[in-house]
């Protein structure tokens, strides 16, 4: 019999079964219910977060359940709570608020509202889902481990900390997905693939015996299926996006555009297969022309793109491959005016970029390593994090900000990709500066930025009179300035090579079809140097054009010198 009522045809409904369900029979070690008819301690939640979420690692289960506005007794009713009753922000800032005193920021995976309808009245009732403890790291609040006994709340005994800490780190893109076959992926995916993998391999034997494999045996090949059954890995990478339900979260990507007063423009969501997901997200990405000064002698600005697809693909492979897929969520890319942030659900396993530019660094281990070894294999990302390190190089080439990583919010990892120069010294320093290598440039970024740098990078970059200013204080030094204007009054005497001169000639014809010697004189005029005298400069400007007509590169169009402009010959 029914403990209450409810719409069926609700978008819902699937949780309005599950309470139906927990409330019938259940587990109680990783299921508790609370009446909380008014509000309830925040502290014995953590508690019960704990117990729960290590009950549920002991049972091999992926979550358990915390409940308010159930009553206790055997026969189990909703008869509603007022916990955190109100803006939807209340219950946002109490999943932080457990975030804070739980091991790792672990906090709820959802907390979903619900009004169950009993003898005619609407009764709400909260259901938090917890998470079970990671493997090998017991779950704690506020330092201390709990567990359940029967009903009852009580410490993790010493015993049941141990198997939770003996526990084998456990890869979940290798685990076998329940219920997923090789019908439920993706044919065009695999035979992507494939493709993919023929070319990562560029072997022409490897290549015939890839042909000759069926999709099954070449998947069971690369370890993405085992004993006729498809491994998560499989189906993140190749997987039908009409069977996506087959996971407990399903993997997602969503694109967001943000104008200049930051208000949401536009959006779409991505689904498996991962494997295409890339180009469908770089589909969407407004990749502008930036023009820039990279130092204060260039006549012309330097041009491109401001942003690099190889770096934005990095990036977006690599959260597809280090999400935590466990706890929900979908990876962001959230497109701003002069800036890309890409965030994933997770953490970032070497804890610092300063580590992962050392040129010594190893990673200590791979969230999804069947996932990552498959993405290899597929061209996606690249092999020993150097992925991350050209991220920076690239960045650092084109004279640009470098990407900041932000892991400020527990279980998620964000990174901000900038489309414009931010500090016209720094860009001067790069370009001046070739030989400085990626720590250098990143500790210099950081002064731009305002953010501290250590004392031993503060020594060194003050060696080289790179940057100035008291420690807490650094600004990038203005010798870089000085410097330049030496150089650029250096120019003004000395000028430019007389190649230099006939590229700006042949550059200007070709742009506006003609040019008669006004326009070259007006052009060069004051481009020359200043210790040349004006007929000295008119001389100049003469012998440049009769050195172009001699090399047959450009010619006159008209006999008549007076009415007759310059124009660039048939073979240019």
């Amino acid at each position: 019999m029914d403990k209450f009522q409810y719409d069926r045809s609700a978008s819902n409904a699937e949780y309005y079964e599950l309470l139906d369900s927990l409330m019938i029979r259940w587990e109680y070690e990783i299921v508790e219910f609370k009446e909380a008819k008014g509000q309830y301690s925040e502290e014995k939640i953590g508690q019960y977060f704990s117990a729960i979420s290590n009950e549920a690692n002991l049972k091999q289960q992926q979550y358990g359940w915390f409940v308010l506005g159930v009553s206790e007794q055997k026969e189990k009713t909703p008869v509603g709570t007022g916990f955190k009753k109100g803006a939807p922000s209340l219950l946002e800032k109490f999943k932080y608020d457990i975030a804070r005193n739980v091991t790792d920021g672990l906090t709820f995976l959802d907390i979903i509202e619900l009004y169950p309808e009993v003898a005619g009245e609407e009764r709400r009732v909260l259901m938090f889902k917890v998470p079970a403890a990671a493997t090998g790291i017991p779950t704690a609040w506020k330092n201390r481990y709990y567990g359940r006994a029967g009903e009852s709340l009580v410490p993790l005994s010493q015993a049941e900390i141990d198997t939770i800490r003996n526990q084998e780190r456990r890869d979940w893109s290798k685990q076998i997905l329940n219920g997923a076959e090789l019908k439920h992926l993706d044919k065009q995916a695999i035979a992507l693939a494939r493709r993919q993998y023929k070319e990562k391999m560029n072997r022409a034997h490897i290549s015939e015996e890839i042909d000759a494999l069926t999709d099954e045996e070449f998947l069971t090949k690369i370890k993405l299926m085992r004993d006729h059954k498809v491994t998560n890995a499989a189906m993140v990478l190749l997987g039908n996006s009409e069977f996506d339900d087959l996971f407990e979260n399903p993997p997602a990507m969503m694109w967001r555009l943000y104008g200049a007063d930051n208000m949401l423009k536009d959006y779409a969501i991505f689904t498996i297969p991962f494997i295409t997901v890339a180009d469908q997200v770089f589909s969407k990405i407004r990749n502008l022309t930036y023009r820039y000064m990279p130092n204060q002698l260039s006549l012309f600005p330097k041009e491109t793109q401001q942003y690099d697809m190889w770096l934005l693909r990095e990036l977006l492979n690599n959260c597809m491959a280090h999400s935590n897929y466990q706890l929900g969520g979908r990876i962001l890319v959230n497109e701003c005016e002069d800036c890309i942030i890409i965030t994933n659900p997770g953490d970032f396993l070497p804890q610092s970029i300063e580590a992962v530019l050392q040129t010594t660094y190893n990673p200590p281990f791979y969230r999804n390593r069947l996932l990552v070894d498959a993405m290899v294999l597929f061209h996606m990302i690249d092999t020993a994090t150097s992925g991350i390190k050209k991220i920076y190089r690239i960045q650092k080439d084109k004279y640009f900000p470098m990407p900041d990583y932000d892991f400020s919010v527990k279980n998620q990892v964000a990174v901000k990709v900038y489309g414009k120069i931010l500090n016209d010294n720094y860009t001067y320093i790069l370009f001046n500066h070739p030989e400085l290598d990626l720590e250098d440039a990143y500790c210099l970024d950081r002064v731009q930025k305002g953010l501290r740098i250590e004392k031993k990078d503060i020594q060194r970059l003050r060696k080289y009179h790179l940057i100035e200013g008291r420690a807490n204080q650094l600004f990038l030094s203005s010798e870089v300035a000085k410097n330049i204007e030496k150089e650029a009054e250096y120019i003004r005497n000395k000028g430019f090579d007389d190649q230099y001169y006939r590229d700006m000639i042949i550059n200007f014809i070709r742009q506006y079809g003609q040019a008669k010697k006004k326009d070259i004189k007006s052009l060069l005029w004051d481009k020359l140097p200043d210790v040349l005298t004006e007929k000295q400069k008119e001389t100049k400007i003469s012998n440049l054009l009769t050195s172009l007509k001699n090399q047959k590169k450009i010619r006159r169009n008209s006999a008549n010198q007076q009415t007759g402009s310059w124009v660039l010959s048939e073979n240019q």
